[in-house]
């Protein structure tokens, strides 16, 4: 598990609230002193580079290294899938801090959270954040070593497919991520850690469309983390997105039956990329806001209408959080669609 000790500490120097807004909402960026554009590239490439830097080995392996090189490649490979990785080490830390403190800048990204003083450190809470885009960089800014969430334990869950991926599946765990599994969610709210999670998942990447106008989040039929809060006991916390869909540009394949295949083994149903085509990411700003908690009372089997109501009042904060700053965000004529 991430310790939060100093490790938060360097990074929080540089991530400060900027302002506090006539509403009471928090906001929290990168201070531009501690901006650097190599090292943000450098940090990037770390946080995101590492599938196509398995793919560059790989062709390497195949097209000019000798067998012996070749056979020590992939070699290497495989055992980084299946290394224990201990995310308390210090180069670990020491990578985690470098990536958030340079990286968050380079777009940059900012936080607004709605009620600050409503956080409990002490207390586990459940982040729905919307929406997926090709990636959710954003959901990042909510890790305990970021320092902006007055929350000292953190899990960020994402896909169990990206921790088959070398080099990425150490430095993501590095970075406080854990595979999106029903195990996991139960055992890290049980140890008094909050989870991020993106109801949407990879589902949400079939309906993206070019024309940027809207943005969908579904999660009319994704009642698997609602349920696990409500037997956990924990407070759930919509969050939303703005100007994510802008980082990456993407092309889907159309034929159903490749996308239905690339489904079944979770991963992205969509090829995407970034500046020059590598996975560097545009630059572009992205508006991160935190709702205020909604109370859940802890009930160990909970009957369907039970979840249903509590799924509710999750997707009704979730579009009153969205409609409520939209506009300040820059998007006054963006809609969300939840399907």
């Amino acid at each position: 598990m991430v310790g939060t000790g100093g490790g938060r500490s360097n990074t929080k120097a540089d991530m400060m609230p900027e302002e506090e807004e006539e509403d009471g909402t928090m906001v929290f960026k990168l201070r531009t002193s501690a901006y650097s554009p190599v090292r943000a590239v450098v940090a990037l490439a770390l946080w995101l580079g590492a599938i196509h830097l398995n793919l560059l080995l790989l062709l390497a392996s195949v097209f000019f290294f000798s067998r012996r090189d070749a056979a020590l490649v992939v070699g290497t490979q495989l055992f980084l899938i299946f290394a224990p990785v201990n995310d308390t080490s210090r180069l670990g830390c020491n990578i985690a801090r470098f990536v958030y403190k340079h990286a968050l800048g380079y777009f940059p990204i900012t936080l607004h959270v709605q009620d600050y003083a409503a956080f409990d450190p002490n207390k586990a809470y459940v982040f729905g954040y919307e929406p997926h885009c090709a990636m959710p960089l954003g959901l990042w800014v909510l890790a305990a070593r970021v320092g902006f969430m007055p929350i000292t334990k953190m899990k960020i869950l994402a896909s169990s497919a990206a921790f088959y991926v070398p080099f990425q599946r150490h430095i993501w765990t590095w970075l406080g991520l854990t595979p999106a599994s029903k195990d996991n969610f139960y055992s890290y709210l049980g140890a008094g850690y909050s989870c991020a999670v993106v109801p949407g998942g990879l589902r949400e990447m079939l309906h993206m469309d070019h024309e940027q106008d809207s943005e969908v989040a579904c999660i009319r039929s994704r009642k698997g983390f609602i349920r696990i809060a409500v037997q956990s006991g924990c407070s759930l916390v919509p969050v939303f997105c703005f100007g994510q869909g802008h980082v990456y540009n993407w092309w889907r394949p159309g034929n159903k039956i490749l996308v239905s295949m690339i489904r079944a083994i979770k991963a992205p149903p969509i090829i995407y990329w970034g500046k020059f085509g590598s996975p560097i990411p545009f630059r572009s700003p992205m508006h991160v806001y935190v709702g205020r908690p909604i109370e859940v009372k802890k009930i160990n089997h909970p009957t369907t209408d039970e979840i249903n109501e509590v799924h509710e009042k999750f997707i009704m904060a979730l579009q009153e959080l969205f409609n409520r700053h939209k506009n300040k965000a820059g998007y006054p004529n963006l809609q969300l669609k939840v399907i």
